[in-house]
């Protein structure tokens, strides 16, 4: 009911017919024959733009003739228009040879073919598309007589190494991470998954930024419908700006009104490179490190890339730990509140006495000071984040730690409640997706609100509201629970715990169902038929 009314309150806005900016919604304008003509019309089309740059030359054929080209400065590689553009066109051997005849017809496909065989070089007429190009950090050519340009790929601007990853580090594994570059994302892929298989379709997003998007996949593995979904759901963006990929995670998940992420986010290449093996597409935005990955399982959001290349017994009790520590992020301060206030009869007598005789002095029920303790060290987390890295981490380690002391000192709260709260800080640090940690924490605030009124039965109702909403949950069409909920025997190798890699002959079977085998089986450690001995 409250989804419907949320539903009807968003959706219940006047008609707004969206309208592009003036210059890109103008009707659609052609390059003409006249050299004056078009460099005015790009003068006005990038007025104010002084980034814009043009330069007027002639060109050394039998009959000298006027040509310009223009660029943005600020995008292109200066020494690539000076070397290889401009000394190619100054070439005056070149345009001696050339028949007048043949010049005068088709000199920019001569020029496009003969002096700047660029892959990224290609004939344009239409104004937009010229202006779409030049954004790109493509040099336009212009020449009089002709009512087509030539555009030519020259980037050159500065862009961020490939470093560790800053967010999901560890300790075996790759050490580079994705950059806000499209093409270096596309080929750390391309050198992980060396096949042709690997499929690479990319679309422009956004009326001012002109995003480029693309789609990684696997063919043959991926499961067809979803690859089409995605590419469904991509084209029916209509926004003006696209400036991270947290614009199109939001705008093409299955469902809105949910704390849960549906799209898994990750700025490593590996971690991808698994996913596209297990039938899943990644969704790579320009100018971003996150790529994102669809479809996404709870499951999926609780497994770490370091998982898989350790031993599998260490990676299980790795994972066993991990599942602890949500209960505990989830559950701790929760589970206190409701004992001490509600449900004292759950705990020894011994320890209740002990505990009481602490707590006599003290002003605030212990469901207040849990409360304000968790909003503290949420405020020590965020000014964590936000700080310079060199004193971030100082700041929410010692903070959290000397505020916990004094308020203890000063007779505010417990210790019992600062042990709490510290644990379930801790805890929440094990989870390996930044997006499930911080829904964790949003349900950490409801359930204590539901221990404190309702004790022990308002956790369980939470828990049973909780997990009613993750059974309805999909991620394109995916079950959000799966492989547990529905139940899927084959794929729980890889839940909980994980088989050794020998054991794990199958894909998972919601996503990689097309190609289900992924090895031979009867792979497992053989010991040898004799044994052998030094000489």
């Amino acid at each position: 009911m409250i989804k419907e009314l949320l539903t009807k309150i968003l959706s219940n806005s006047p008609q707004i017919t969206f309208k592009t900016p003036q210059n890109d919604s103008e009707e659609t304008k052609k390059l003409t024959s006249e050299i004056d003509i078009n460099l005015e019309i790009l003068q006005a089309f990038f007025h104010l733009c002084e980034d814009i740059v043009s330069k007027e030359f002639l060109l050394d054929l039998p009959t000298p003739t006027r040509a310009f080209i223009i660029y943005a400065e600020s995008l292109c590689d200066p020494v690539m228009v000076n070397e290889s553009i401009l000394k190619s066109l100054m070439q005056k051997n070149f345009f001696q040879t050339l028949e007048i005849s043949t010049t005068k017809a088709n000199l920019p496909e001569i020029i496009l073919q003969r002096l700047l065989p660029n892959h990224q070089t290609q004939l344009v007429s239409d104004i937009q598309q010229l202006s779409n190009f030049l954004l790109s950090g493509h040099l336009i050519l212009v020449i009089d007589g002709y009512s087509t340009a030539i555009a030519t790929a020259v980037q050159g601007y500065e862009q961020r190494a490939v470093n560790e990853p800053s967010t999901e580090q560890s300790i075996r594994g790759p050490r580079d991470s994705f950059v806000e570059n499209l093409s270096t994302n596309v080929s750390l892929l391309r050198r992980r998954i060396s096949s042709n298989r690997l499929k690479y379709q990319s679309i422009t997003l956004g009326k001012l930024t002109h995003t480029k998007v693309g789609i990684c996949y696997i063919q043959g593995i991926a499961n067809d419908k979803i690859v089409e979904e995605v590419k469904v759901r991509l084209n029916r963006i209509d926004i003006d700006s696209i400036l991270d990929s947290g614009y199109i995670e939001e705008l093409i998940a299955d469902e809105s009104f949910t704390l849960f992420p549906l799209v898994q986010n990750t700025e490593r290449p590996d971690r991808t490179a698994a996913s596209l093996c297990e039938g899943r597409i990644a969704i790579i935005v320009n100018n971003t490190p996150s790529v994102l990955i669809v479809p996404c399982t709870i499951v999926s959001l609780l497994q770490a890339s370091e998982d898989y290349y350790n031993n599998n017994l260490f990676a299980t009790l790795i994972r066993i730990g991990r599942f602890i520590a949500i209960n505990i992020a989830l559950l701790a301060p929760a589970i206190t509140i409701a004992v001490f206030s509600n449900n004292a009869e759950l705990i020894p007598l011994t320890f209740l006495t002990t505990v009481a005789g602490a707590r006599s002095d003290l002003p605030f029920p212990i469901s207040i000071e849990i409360i304000l303790m968790e909003l503290t060290f949420e405020l020590l987390r965020e000014a964590g984040v936000r700080l310079p890295k060199t004193v971030g981490q100082a700041i929410s380690t010692v903070g959290g730690l000397v505020i916990g002391q004094a308020a203890v000192t000063a007779g505010i709260v417990s210790p019992i409640t600062v042990i709490v709260v510290s644990i379930t800080a801790i805890a929440s640090f094990v989870f390996p997706d930044y997006s499930i940690g911080t829904s964790i924490r949003i349900l950490r605030f409801v359930l204590i609100i539901l221990s404190s009124i309702l004790g022990i039965f308002g956790i369980v109702s939470g828990l049973m509201v909780i997990l009613y909403h993750l059974c309805g949950l999909r991620s394109f069409g995916v079950p959000y629970l799966s492989p547990i909920a529905p139940l899927s025997v084959s794929d729980l190798k890889d839940t909980f715990f994980r088989a050794p890699w020998w054991a794990m002959s199958t894909r998972p079977r919601l996503t990689g169902a097309e190609e289900p085998i992924r090895q031979a089986s009867k792979q497992g450690p053989t010991k040898p038929d004799k044994e052998v001995h030094d000489p």
